[in-house]
């Protein structure tokens, strides 16, 4: 059973950046698509980026579209979200999660095993 850790969260002033890392435990990290959701009070997960297997395809809310980056490094058993130019709207609990295949997904149910979140704060 993987396991997945995600860290790198805080408070930012609105512009800033924040560097998320998502550690996963297990072997075949390196198998496996990868994706970041969130969730803000009051409000419903979504899809924020995901990567297949290998890093060469990425894809993105249109919401984070040119501000995030999402990226992994399968010998540290790790993937990142590079948060640029953050915004008040961008808080919410982060949630790192790994894909039933190699491919990147949107689909919340196209992935099978989830972290448990780091928290996200912008102030304006």
């Amino acid at each position: 059973q993987v396991q997945l850790v995600e860290s790198g969260g805080g408070l930012v002033q609105a512009g800033g950046s924040l560097r998320l890392s998502c550690a996963a435990s297990g072997r075949f990290f390196s198998s496996y698509g990868m994706g970041w959701f969130r969730q803000a009070p009051g409000k419903e997960r979504e899809f924020v980026a995901t990567i297949n297997w290998n890093g060469g395809s990425t894809y993105y809310a249109d919401s984070v579209k040119g501000r995030f980056t999402i990226s992994r490094d399968n010998a540290k058993n790790t993937v990142y979200l590079q948060m640029n130019s953050l915004k008040p709207e961008d808080k919410a609990v982060y949630y790192c999660a790994r894909s039933r295949s190699n491919n990147g997904y949107t689909a919340i149910t196209d992935f099978g095993s989830w972290g448990q979140g780091t928290q996200v704060t912008v102030s304006s």
